[in-house]
């Protein structure tokens, strides 16, 4: 009997569960958004979106 060891982890930008993509401290964003993020120009509505987003990412304090 085989097993799948693949790990999913839910994007906090689009909340899907998504396989590959990059932690930030203690968050998880998709490989998906993050290639969108980096194409995303500031003066783009998607950009307050992401902003809006990554503002989940606590920054521990005292770390």
């Amino acid at each position: 009997m085989e097993q799948d060891h693949t790990k999913t982890e839910v994007c906090i930008i689009c909340g899907q569960e998504k396989e590959e993509g990059i932690r930030i401290v203690s968050q998880f964003i998709c490989e998906d958004c993050e290639a969108e993020m980096v194409r995303t120009e500031a003066e783009d509505a998607k950009y307050r979106f992401f902003i809006g987003r990554m503002k989940k990412i606590g920054l521990q304090k005292n770390a």
